[in-house]
């Protein structure tokens, strides 16, 4: 059984975050159902292990739904996703640069 209650890192004072990075927070917090508000997600914290400590079934259910949203496709076979998903600004980054609705 996994805890929802990310590590103490992942929240608290920190970079301020942007539009997208609060939306992509919403997000993260709705479909993973994670105890924790999106506005406390530290932008530069790890999404994986000691930050926000998502797993890989949680990062397969965010590239769903960053699909969904944004109109472009997250490859679970692309090189770049431990790159993308190492926060929340990287991933707010990657979603900027490929977003549909340019």
């Amino acid at each position: 059984m996994s805890s929802t209650q990310p590590p103490h890192s992942a929240v608290g004072d920190a970079p301020e975050q942007s539009v997208l990075e609060s939306e992509l927070a919403v997000l993260l917090v709705e479909s993973l159902n994670l105890e924790i508000a999106p506005s406390e997600i530290v932008p530069t914290a790890p999404l994986y292990g000691e930050g926000l400590g998502l797993d890989s079934i949680d990062i397969l259910e965010v590239a769903l739904e960053v699909s969904r949203k944004y109109g472009f496709q997250l490859r679970s076979d692309d090189e770049r996703n431990q790159q993308i998903f190492q926060s929340l600004r990287s991933l707010a980054t990657h979603v900027a640069q490929n977003r549909g609705d340019s």
